[in-house]
């Protein structure tokens, strides 16, 4: 009887929890709203389009040069993380004694997407070419 009194004892006084809790580090503004995408380019990028349609549907480029005969081309190059974070931690305590720990793992995806357009001399798109990695 006494035993399974102290046992009592110990299972009433002894408190623990385990917890887990996902957090996801903030995301970068490619990833908000109008993030650039592969679908994006797909869906809204055309043949024959003049060059304020494309930066109405995917914003200004990274970077505008010239190819060998004098034409506009135009890099879209966007690069993104998600980080995610999470941790654990648990607690006990024994009447006057307790303890504690707490450890946390997180992980990161990082995502790129370059995107190549391509006009003519009347600066309509004659071409365009995308890649998207993640890793």
């Amino acid at each position: 009887m006494r035993h399974v009194l102290v046992l009592g004892l110990l299972l009433l006084t002894t408190a623990a929890c385990t917890a887990q809790t996902p957090v996801r580090g903030a995301p970068s503004k490619e990833l908000d709203g109008d993030r650039l995408t592969v679908g994006k380019v797909q869906r809204e990028i055309k043949m024959g389009m003049s060059a304020a349609q494309v930066v109405e549907a995917l914003g200004s480029p990274n970077i505008v040069t010239t190819d060998e005969q004098r034409r506009e081309v135009w890099v879209y190059d966007k690069v993104s993380s998600d980080r995610i974070d999470s941790s654990q931690s648990s607690y006990g305590t024994l009447v006057v004694a307790g303890g504690g720990t707490e450890s946390g793992t997180s992980s990161t995806r990082q995502r790129t997407l370059t995107i190549i357009i391509k006009f003519d001399e009347e600066k309509k798109v004659r071409d365009f070419a995308y890649n998207a990695t993640q890793f």
